[in-house]
């Protein structure tokens, strides 16, 4: 097995190194910076608005530009959460505890170095892990047929729901105006319209490009305005390379070696499972590294553990995510969805054949994660003043930049204003999700997941001649059902015992209370 995989990385490296598709992923990584070091925008975003741009490229090499986005944008959102206390995209929140704190002490250059470091070793160990684990994880999911391909879906969604949503029911919500979404256009089984108002270019349905670019490129313009992001004057902490404190000390460097190690395999782990996402994976690591420290006092003061451990965790999990995307076709998150939605562009199909079918493009993939988190850790230790003189333009002046890009990349896709028309519509719908909290990533996930989920549904009814009982006589389906009703189930528990014990408190209190 282990000689197998030796040589499909082989085979990926060989792709990966030809001059086009290097010259890709270095193109790649500095975009993914740039977009990770602009405030609102983020990888799901970017991804969206240059998908379009790729579609006369090679499929390897366009996937393997648009997932270096992906990886560097979370390397890139960690400059603004360190020198302007302002996260460039959610998953480099946890960066803001302990990161700008350092900052503030005067030791950004070791903050941004330390966090490069730990977002390179994250990288690295991830992608080893994928190397390893992916081969495995399809050879299983080769012997899922519908029923389990459609549980598979239901149980993605359910765990972003229930997992990341402040509301489960605005989550629910969310992946269900998804779904309806997915539903325009001509029904698979009877050959009827659906939705489509008399409207021959809403035949083929909706893609999921301008419901992409409409929710995480306009919503999030329109998001940080009515913010007041366009008002905003922030602090800003100025980093020289040549500094005598720029470099970190040999403290730093013993003091981050467990929270880097734990941070890469807790995101890792939150990765590879749909919908969980970077940013529950960096929380998760501050709460552990906070916990196993012997001076929890000094974390939200500047504790280089605090910002290393979230650093780790939020690559990490962008590794992780790349897991389901490759070998069950379900993405780990909303960017990992708008891959996905590529790689349907491209006549792919990711899932359990996708690395027998198509060995060059998946091994191609994985070579390329190795190559462009070594890029990344020289871009960020050597250009860190540069990247970090971006964080200075003002939105008001990316703001009315990005929506131009939006429109432009929607219209290019197909040359259609109707598309334009629904990227702004999702725009506006983007905005009042992110105002009254629903969420965007479970809607545009359950857009490219939704006619899977119709067909391997009407498949396994089909199968079953309308039974529902068929979910219950195969060892794989009873599995993913009890995970589900776990995920339900296990939160609503957790509560319970909360308010029980919150009570038991109060009662016990109020005797002494009145002596």
């Amino acid at each position: 097995m282990y000689v197998d995989i030796l040589n499909h990385l082989g085979t990926g490296i060989a792709t990966v190194l030809s001059p086009e598709n290097l010259l890709l992923l270095a193109l790649g990584v500095l975009v993914g910076m740039v977009i990770g070091v602009m405030p609102g925008l983020g990888p799901s975003a970017g991804i969206a608005i240059l998908l379009p741009l790729t579609f006369d490229l090679d499929p390897t090499g366009a996937i393997v530009m648009l997932a270096a986005i992906y990886y560097g944008a979370m390397y890139g959102g960690t400059i603004t959460s360190v020198l302007i206390n302002t996260p460039g995209e959610s998953a480099t929140v946890a960066s803001t505890f302990d990161g700008f704190p350092l900052a503030r002490q005067g030791r950004a250059g070791p903050a941004l170095v330390m966090a490069a470091v730990a977002s390179f070793v994250a990288g690295t160990i991830g992608t080893i892990l994928i190397t390893l684990a992916a081969p495995a994880m399809a050879a299983v999911a080769t012997s899922f047929g519908p029923p389990e391909l459609f549980l598979l879906v239901v149980a993605g969604l359910l765990t972003l729901i229930v997992v990341i949503g402040r509301n489960r029911l605005l989550g629910a919500l969310s992946a269900l105006i998804g779904f309806a979404i997915a539903t325009v256009g001509v029904d698979v089984g009877g050959g009827a319209q659906r939705y489509t108002f008399g409207s021959p270019e809403l035949i083929n349905g909706i893609d999921f490009i301008p419901v992409a670019i409409g929710l995480f490129g306009v919503g999030e313009v329109l998001y940080s305005v009515y913010r007041g992001g366009h008002l905003e004057k922030l602090g800003y902490f100025a980093v020289k390379a040549r500094e005598r404190g720029f470099w970190p000390t040999r403290k730093d460097l013993r003091e981050s070696r467990g929270p880097m190690l734990r941070g890469s395999l807790l995101g890792f782990l939150v990765g590879t499972a749909p919908g969980a996402g970077a940013t529950v994976a960096s929380l998760m690591s501050y709460s552990v590294e906070k916990a196993v420290s012997k001076t929890p006092q000094k974390f939200g003061k500047g504790a280089m553990a605090g910002l290393v451990g979230p650093e780790a965790a939020n690559n990490g999990a962008s590794a992780g995510a790349m897991v389901p995307l490759l070998t069950l076709g379900i993405p780990g998150s909303a960017s990992t969805a708008i891959l996905l939605g590529g790689f349907l562009m491209w006549g792919l199909q990711p899932g359990p054949l996708l690395m027998e079918q198509n060995p060059e493009f998946a091994w191609g993939l994985i070579a390329s994660m190795y190559l462009g988190n070594a890029m990344l850790l020289l871009v960020n230790v050597f250009c860190i003043p540069l990247f970090a003189s971006i964080a200075r333009v003002p939105f008001h002046i990316l703001a009315p930049i990005i929506i131009v890009l939006c429109a432009f990349g929607t219209y290019t896709v197909n040359g259609s204003m109707v598309e334009v028309a629904v990227m702004l519509g999702c725009g506006i719908l983007g905005f009042f999700m992110r105002r009254y909290g629903m969420s965007p990533a479970a809607l545009v996930i359950a857009v490219v997941l939704g006619p899977v989920a119709e067909q391997t549904l009407r498949q396994t009814l089909i199968i079953s001649h309308g039974s529902p009982a068929i979910f219950f006589e195969r060892g794989a389906s009873v599995v993913l059902l009890a995970l589900m009703a776990a995920l339900v189930l296990l939160p609503l528990l957790l509560s319970a015992l909360r308010r029980r014990r919150v009570s038991t408190d109060h009662d016990s209190a109020e005797p002494v209370a009145r002596r």
